[in-house]
C-alpha cells in the first residue's frame, strides 16, 4: 500500500480534498484534516493503478463523496465496499474490465454521477433504479443489449443519459418519463425505433441517434413536439422521410442528416438551411405545399354533395364541430336536391318495390 501511495503522489493527486489510496488505510485521517470543511467532501482516488482486484479497505468510507476507480483492470467491485459508500455523490469506474455492477449500487441514495464507460457490461442491474438522485449516467463503450425496462419510472432527476457505442436494439419504453432529461446520446447502436411518448421530454435539448445505420428507418411524429430541442443528429441511418412535425422545432439550431436516403424533404432543401427545411415540413403539415395532397375524409364529400343536411337533428353535434375543420356553410345545396319530390324518389318503398310496368302487374 505504501508503494501505491507513493505512486499516487507522483501522479500529482495529493491536493487538500483528495485521500490518496493508502493514506489512513489503517489509522484514519491525519490531524490536519480534522477541519470540518475539509471532512465534508473527500475524494478517494484509486485510478490508474493497474489493479486487478480492490484490496480490503479498513478505513471508513462513509465520508467519501467521490470514488475514482477508473483506468484499472478490475473485473468486479465488492458488494460490501459499495454498500459502505453512504455519502458518495460521484462514482467513476470507467475503463476497466467490469462484466457486471454490484446490486448494492442501489444503496447509493445520494449518487448523482455514475460513469461506467469502457467496460464489458451487457446489462445494468435493476437496482440502479433506486439511485433516485442520479443526474448523469454514462455507459458508453460497453456491450449493453438492453436497459432496465422501468428505468425512467424512477430516475426522475436524470439530466444526461449517454449509452453510445453499445448493442442496444431499443430504448426502454419508460424513457418518455425522464422529464428532466436534457441530453440523450444513443448513437452507434442497433436501434430500430425510438420509444413512443417522446414528446413528454419537454426539457430535452440535445438528441443524438446517429450511426444506427440500416436499423433505424423512421422517426416518431412526437420528435417534432420537443419544444426545447436545440441539437439533433440523425446522420448515417436509413431514414427516407422526416416527420412533418419537425417543422415546429423552432429552437433547433444544429441539425445533421447526412448519410440518409432522404426524399422528403429532399436533401438539397435540408442542406440549404434549417429555415428552408422547417418551411418545407410546415407547408406539408398545413397542406399548403406544392406536392401536398389534400386529405379529405368521406364526411366532407358527403356534406359537399348534400348527403347530410346542414340542419342537424337535436342531440347531434353541430356541423361546425366536425374533426376535419369543414363548415357546412361552405357548401351549397344542389338545386332541388332537398325538395320533397326528390326525397320521395329515394324512399325505400320506391327503391325496392317492383316497377309498375313489370309482368306481375299485367
Amino acid at each position: 500500500m505504501r508503494d501505491m501511495a507513493e505512486r499516487r503522489s507522483r501522479h500529482g493527486h495529493g491536493h487538500a480534498n483528495v485521500v490518496p489510496f493508502g493514506a489512513g488505510a489503517g489509522g484514519g485521517l491525519q490531524h490536519g484534516e480534522h477541519d470540518q470543511e475539509k471532512v465534508k467532501e473527500k475524494k478517494l482516488d484509486m485510478s490508474g493503478l493497474s489493479m486487478d482486484t480492490i484490496p480490503h479497505l479498513t478505513m471508513s468510507l462513509g465520508h467519501i463523496t467521490t470514488l475514482d476507480l477508473s483506468n484499472n483492470n478490475l473485473e468486479s467491485i465488492p458488494e460490501s465496499m459499495i454498500a459502505r459508500l453512504l455519502n458518495v455523490v460521484v462514482l467513476d469506474v470507467r475503463s476497466n474490465q467490469l462484466k457486471s455492477l454490484p446490486n448494492s449500487i442501489g444503496c447509493l441514495s445520494k449518487l448523482r454521477v455514475l460513469n461506467v464507460s469502457g467496460n464489458l457490461l451487457q446489462s445494468l442491474p435493476a437496482t440502479i433504479e433506486e439511485c433516485r438522485a442520479l443526474e448523469e449516467l454514462n455507459a458508453n463503450f460497453n456491450q449493453l443489449t438492453r436497459l432496465p425496462d422501468t428505468l425512467g419510472f424512477e430516475l426522475h432527476s436524470l439530466r444526461r443519459l449517454s449509452v453510445n457505442s453499445n448493442k442496444l436494439t431499443s430504448l426502454p419504453f419508460s424513457t418518455s418519463h425522464m422529464t428532466a432529461l436534457r441530453a440523450l446520446d444513443a448513437r452507434l447502436n442497433c436501434i430500430r425505433a425510438l420509444p413512443e411518448g417522446l414528446e413528454n421530454l419537454v426539457n430535452l435539448e440535445v438528441l443524438n441517434v446517429s450511426q444506427n445505420f440500416h436499423f433505424l428507418r423512421e422517426l416518431p411524429y412526437g420528435l417534432g413536439l420537443l419544444t426545447s430541442l436545440r441539437e439533433l443528429d440523425i446522420s448515417y441511418n436509413s431514414i427516407s422521410v422526416l416527420p412533418d412535425s419537425m417543422g415546429c422545432l423552432a429552437k433547433l439550431n444544429k441539425f445533421s442528416a447526412v448519410g440518409n436516403p432522404l426524399v422528403c424533404p429532399p436533401m438539397d432543401i435540408v442542406e440549404q438551411s434549417l429555415d428552408a427545411m422547417r418551411t418545407y415540413l410546415s407547408s406539408r403539415m398545413n397542406g399548403t405545399g406544392v406536392n401536398a395532397k389534400k386529405k379529405k375524409g368521406w364526411l366532407p364529400r358527403m356534406v359537399k354533395y348534400n348527403t347530410f343536411s346542414a340542419r342537424m337533428t337535436p342531440g347531434r353535434k353541430s356541423a361546425h364541430d366536425n374533426s376535419e375543420g369543414f363548415s357546412m356553410s361552405d357548401y351549397h345545396s344542389l338545386n332541388g336536391s332537398a325538395s320533397p319530390g326528390f326525397l320521395s324518389m329515394l324512399s325505400p318503398r320506391r327503391l325496392f318495390s317492383p316497377r309498375r310496368d313489370s309482368p306481375k302487374h299485367h
